[in-house]
């Protein structure tokens, strides 16, 4: 018996009609993307397992347990974990930091698969999609009101109305460290309560524990420390400007003072934003602020604030009915035992014209021919038989009305094109 194949746990086919979905958020965040300035950069899924080590902390879960790395020769290498310490290695390497003007940063944004070994669950694979962009050159708190605005505008775009904007500072090197000693000292009285990752955490990272999803441990952690009450003053400004600019934009936001983000690269801001319908873990989307991460991978002084949305997620939280239908322009009925030849000629002539439409190669049963274009979600019919052909004049049946027409030839792909324009 020949052995079938099915794809990898962790990974799944995104099949023909799921990817009507992505295409439309796809395009509905490069539309809105360009609109603020950002340009699509494509960074490799492969890179240095170094990058990912440095950048976003060799004690994080990602670096520890949840990276796909491998040998090749004498190279260590990984599939990218996420996005944004590609990107930042994209600048540095190509100097890309000399387009930038004060009071005018770069924006980019990305759209493309990341690897984490984790355990698959809803809207999370161990193959997923990220949409993300990233904002170099700019330290001012506007840029996070900003940022954070035009996610949420994307959301809006999309239709995804139970939501929460979550905000905290992590605070930068010159209080972080206190925070970090008050914090590794409460911790101390509560370790025999704590999971062994967070003990472990404790230990390394004390921040990190924040990031636990064990229920016992995030209820005893939210009587820990709150690194907002120990904010120096820099970091303190910063945040009541963000805080203040994202209220001037009119974005509804709630200070989550235990909210980390879980990598090190982060500073100052950070977000996320949380939505009902994706079960315990209902995190959509996050970012923040990372002002030292191009410095840290060989470049200038440059500051940073980025975020990234899951794909998978986002999709799960889409209305049906705010996406468009997908489908073909016309399906082309074949009347008669030589007419599908005529019909191929036709679909060439009418695809050169810029209408989407299918034939059959074959001679086919009327009524077969009506089933596919039903299943192909046709918005018209055309019907090519002796005479219309005689005619150069073909019958147009609107497939959602009923309604029939005669349309000439001359006529015949702007009658299509025009016809389906309120699907598009």
């Amino acid at each position: 018996m020949q052995e079938t194949y099915r794809a990898l746990r962790g990974t799944r086919d995104i099949l023909p009609a799921e990817a009507e979905r992505w295409q439309f958020v796809e395009h509905t965040a490069r539309t809105l993307f360009a609109r603020y300035g950002f340009r699509e950069i494509r960074t490799p899924i492969l890179e240095s397992t170094g990058l990912f080590a440095r950048s976003v902390g060799a004690a994080t879960d990602i670096v520890r347990k949840e990276m796909y790395a491998f040998s090749v020769g004498t190279e260590s290498i990984a599939l990218r974990p996420e996005a944004t310490a590609s990107v930042a290695r994209a600048v540095v390497e190509h100097a890309l930091f000399r387009e930038i003007a004060v009071g005018y940063p770069e924006r980019y944004y990305y759209i493309g698969p990341m690897f984490r070994h984790e355990r698959p669950q809803k809207g999370r694979q161990r193959q997923f999609h990220q949409i993300g962009g990233e904002v170099l050159g700019a330290a001012e708190p506007v840029v996070d009101a900003e940022t954070i605005q035009m996610v949420e505008a994307l959301l809006d775009a999309l239709g995804v109305e139970r939501r929460e904007l979550l905000l905290n500072s992590v605070g930068d090197g010159a209080c972080r460290p206190r925070f970090r000693d008050e914090l590794r000292s409460w911790l101390a009285a509560h370790l025999d309560r704590l999971c062994a990752d967070c003990r472990r955490r404790y230990e390394e990272n004390p921040l990190r524990v924040f990031d636990c999803k064990e229920p016992a441990d995030r209820e005893l952690l939210q009587r820990a420390p709150r690194l907002t009450e120990l904010l120096c003053t820099a970091c303190d400004e910063h945040f009541t400007q963000v805080r203040r600019g994202l209220e001037a934009l009119g974005v509804r936001h709630r200070v989550e003072p235990h909210l980390v983000r879980g990598l090190d690269y982060y500073q100052r801001t950070v977000f996320e934003v949380v939505a009902e319908g994706l079960g315990a873990q209902n995190a959509l989307l996050g970012g923040g602020r990372y002002d030292g991460l191009v410095q840290e991978l060989g470049g200038p002084e440059l500051p940073g604030f980025g975020f990234s949305i899951g794909l998978e997620r986002l999709v799960l939280l889409l209305d049906p009915r705010r996406v468009p239908s997908g489908g073909v322009d016309a399906a082309l009925i074949a009347v008669g035992a030589e007419a599908w030849l005529a019909a191929q000629a036709l679909a060439g002539r009418l695809r050169g014209a810029g209408v989407s439409c299918v034939a059959p190669t074959v001679e086919r049963p009327l009524a077969a021919q009506l089933r596919r274009a039903d299943r192909l979600r046709a918005r018209h019919a055309v019907f090519v038989g002796e005479t219309e052909l005689a005619e150069r004049s073909f019958t147009v049946k609107d497939l959602r009305t009923g309604a029939q027409e005669r349309v000439e030839e001359s006529a015949l792909a702007s009658r299509l094109r025009r016809g389906g324009s309120d699907e598009h």
